[in-house]
Protein backbone atom coordinates (compact mmCIF):
# COMPACT_ATOMS: atom_id res chain seq x y z
CA UNK A 1 0.00 0.00 0.00
CA UNK A 2 1.60 3.22 -1.22
CA UNK A 3 1.43 6.61 1.65
CA UNK A 4 -1.11 8.34 -0.23
CA UNK A 5 -3.46 5.70 -0.12
CA UNK A 6 -2.63 5.02 3.52
CA UNK A 7 -3.33 8.59 4.80
CA UNK A 8 -6.27 8.34 2.55
CA UNK A 9 -7.54 5.67 4.37
CA UNK A 10 -7.02 6.68 7.84
CA UNK A 11 -8.89 9.56 7.34
CA UNK A 12 -11.69 8.04 5.97
CA UNK A 13 -12.11 5.69 8.74
CA UNK A 14 -11.40 8.68 11.10
CA UNK A 15 -8.24 7.56 12.61
CA UNK A 16 -6.58 10.99 11.69
CA UNK A 17 -6.53 13.79 14.34
CA UNK A 18 -9.98 14.57 16.12
CA UNK A 19 -11.38 17.73 14.84
CA UNK A 20 -14.12 19.66 17.36
CA UNK A 21 -18.05 18.97 16.53
CA UNK A 22 -20.40 21.25 17.85
CA UNK A 23 -23.22 19.90 19.91
CA UNK A 24 -26.73 20.39 18.81
CA UNK A 25 -28.84 20.85 21.98
CA UNK A 26 -29.30 20.36 25.79
CA UNK A 27 -31.22 18.25 28.16
CA UNK A 28 -31.58 18.66 31.88
CA UNK A 29 -33.04 16.46 34.65
CA UNK A 30 -33.07 16.82 38.69
CA UNK A 31 -31.26 14.44 40.88
CA UNK A 32 -33.42 14.26 43.85
CA UNK A 33 -30.90 13.67 47.04
CA UNK A 34 -32.29 13.33 50.43
CA UNK A 35 -31.72 11.09 54.08
CA UNK A 36 -33.96 11.19 56.88
CA UNK A 37 -32.15 11.95 60.13
CA UNK A 38 -33.33 9.80 63.01
CA UNK A 39 -34.16 10.96 66.72
CA UNK A 40 -31.64 9.41 68.46
CA UNK A 41 -30.50 9.62 72.42
CA UNK A 42 -27.93 8.71 74.26
CA UNK A 43 -27.89 8.40 78.09
CA UNK A 44 -24.87 8.01 80.47
CA UNK A 45 -24.74 8.33 85.13
CA UNK A 46 -21.68 9.14 87.36
CA UNK A 47 -22.07 8.15 91.08
CA UNK A 48 -23.70 9.35 94.16
CA UNK A 49 -21.47 9.30 96.82
CA UNK A 50 -23.04 10.57 100.21
CA UNK A 51 -20.15 10.47 101.73
CA UNK A 52 -20.95 9.85 105.88
CA UNK A 53 -24.05 9.44 107.39
CA UNK A 54 -24.08 9.96 111.26
CA UNK A 55 -27.90 8.73 112.40
CA UNK A 56 -27.09 10.69 115.64
CA UNK A 57 -26.36 13.87 114.52
CA UNK A 58 -29.61 15.17 113.46
CA UNK A 59 -29.15 16.36 110.17
CA UNK A 60 -29.71 15.12 106.71
CA UNK A 61 -27.33 14.10 104.03
CA UNK A 62 -27.21 15.56 100.70
CA UNK A 63 -25.36 14.33 97.29
CA UNK A 64 -25.66 14.82 93.79
CA UNK A 65 -24.69 12.79 90.42
CA UNK A 66 -24.48 13.91 87.09
CA UNK A 67 -26.63 12.61 84.22
CA UNK A 68 -25.06 12.98 80.38
CA UNK A 69 -27.49 12.86 77.70
CA UNK A 70 -27.05 13.72 74.19
CA UNK A 71 -29.74 13.65 71.31
CA UNK A 72 -30.53 14.86 67.65
CA UNK A 73 -30.54 17.85 68.01
CA UNK A 74 -34.57 19.26 68.43
CA UNK A 75 -35.32 15.94 69.57
CA UNK A 76 -37.43 16.20 72.89
CA UNK A 77 -36.85 13.11 75.63
CA UNK A 78 -37.91 12.16 78.95
CA UNK A 79 -35.11 10.92 81.63
CA UNK A 80 -36.43 9.16 84.70
CA UNK A 81 -34.84 7.14 87.17
CA UNK A 82 -35.54 3.87 88.36
CA UNK A 83 -37.06 2.73 91.96
CA UNK A 84 -33.47 1.34 92.81
CA UNK A 85 -32.90 -2.13 93.55
CA UNK A 86 -34.17 -1.43 97.05
CA UNK A 87 -37.67 -0.32 97.32
CA UNK A 88 -39.81 -0.05 100.43
CA UNK A 89 -42.99 -2.15 99.55
CA UNK A 90 -45.53 0.04 98.59
CA UNK A 91 -43.33 2.24 96.68
CA UNK A 92 -44.41 3.12 93.06
CA UNK A 93 -43.07 4.25 89.66
CA UNK A 94 -44.73 7.78 90.15
CA UNK A 95 -43.63 7.77 93.93
CA UNK A 96 -40.70 5.95 94.13
CA UNK A 97 -39.37 5.32 97.73
CA UNK A 98 -35.82 3.97 97.65
CA UNK A 99 -33.80 2.20 100.56
CA UNK A 100 -29.67 1.58 99.81
CA UNK A 101 -28.70 -1.73 101.56
CA UNK A 102 -26.20 -2.90 103.77
CA UNK A 103 -26.65 -7.00 104.47
CA UNK A 104 -30.30 -6.81 105.94
CA UNK A 105 -30.14 -3.09 107.00
CA UNK A 106 -31.81 -0.34 104.56
CA UNK A 107 -31.19 3.51 104.56
CA UNK A 108 -34.08 5.99 102.44
CA UNK A 109 -33.39 8.04 100.77
CA UNK A 110 -34.58 10.65 98.11
CA UNK A 111 -33.18 11.95 94.44
CA UNK A 112 -34.72 15.33 93.02
CA UNK A 113 -34.81 17.19 90.12
CA UNK A 114 -34.33 20.39 91.77
CA UNK A 115 -31.99 21.94 94.07
CA UNK A 116 -34.17 22.62 96.68
CA UNK A 117 -35.32 19.10 96.92
CA UNK A 118 -38.59 19.67 96.10
CA UNK A 119 -39.72 17.88 93.16
CA UNK A 120 -38.96 13.96 93.99
CA UNK A 121 -37.52 12.16 90.47
CA UNK A 122 -39.36 9.57 89.82
CA UNK A 123 -40.13 6.59 86.82
CA UNK A 124 -42.63 8.15 84.50
CA UNK A 125 -43.00 11.05 82.05
CA UNK A 126 -44.79 13.63 84.86
CA UNK A 127 -42.15 12.48 87.35
CA UNK A 128 -38.72 12.82 85.30
CA UNK A 129 -37.50 15.51 83.74
CA UNK A 130 -38.19 16.89 80.04
CA UNK A 131 -35.51 17.48 77.53
CA UNK A 132 -35.42 19.48 74.28
CA UNK A 133 -31.92 18.80 72.40
CA UNK A 134 -30.21 22.41 71.89
CA UNK A 135 -27.74 20.57 69.73
CA UNK A 136 -26.47 17.30 69.32
CA UNK A 137 -23.75 18.13 72.57
CA UNK A 138 -23.96 16.54 75.55
CA UNK A 139 -26.21 17.85 78.16
CA UNK A 140 -24.76 17.52 82.12
CA UNK A 141 -28.11 17.12 84.24
CA UNK A 142 -27.56 16.64 88.17
CA UNK A 143 -29.87 14.35 90.16
CA UNK A 144 -30.17 15.96 93.51
CA UNK A 145 -29.91 13.30 96.27
CA UNK A 146 -31.30 13.77 100.65
CA UNK A 147 -30.84 10.86 103.25
CA UNK A 148 -33.29 11.83 106.13
CA UNK A 149 -32.20 12.52 109.20
CA UNK A 150 -32.18 10.41 112.27
CA UNK A 151 -32.93 7.03 110.89
CA UNK A 152 -32.02 3.82 112.69
CA UNK A 153 -29.19 2.05 111.24
CA UNK A 154 -26.16 0.41 112.00
CA UNK A 155 -22.81 1.04 111.06
CA UNK A 156 -21.82 -0.50 107.40
CA UNK A 157 -21.46 0.52 103.79
CA UNK A 158 -24.68 0.90 102.17
CA UNK A 159 -25.50 1.18 98.34
CA UNK A 160 -28.57 0.90 95.98
CA UNK A 161 -28.27 0.79 91.95
CA UNK A 162 -31.01 3.27 90.16
CA UNK A 163 -31.70 2.90 86.63
CA UNK A 164 -31.67 5.77 84.91
CA UNK A 165 -33.60 5.83 80.94
CA UNK A 166 -33.82 8.54 78.52
CA UNK A 167 -37.28 7.72 75.80
CA UNK A 168 -37.46 9.74 72.75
Amino acid sequence: MSLPRFVTLVAFLGLAAPTSTALAGTASSDLTVSVTVAASCAISSGAMAFGVYDPLAGGHVDGSATVSVACTKGSAAAITLGQGENPLPGSTDAAPIRRMTSGSAFLTYTLYSDPVHTSPWGNTAPTGKSYVAANSQPAQLTVYGRIAASQDVPQGVFSDLVVATITF
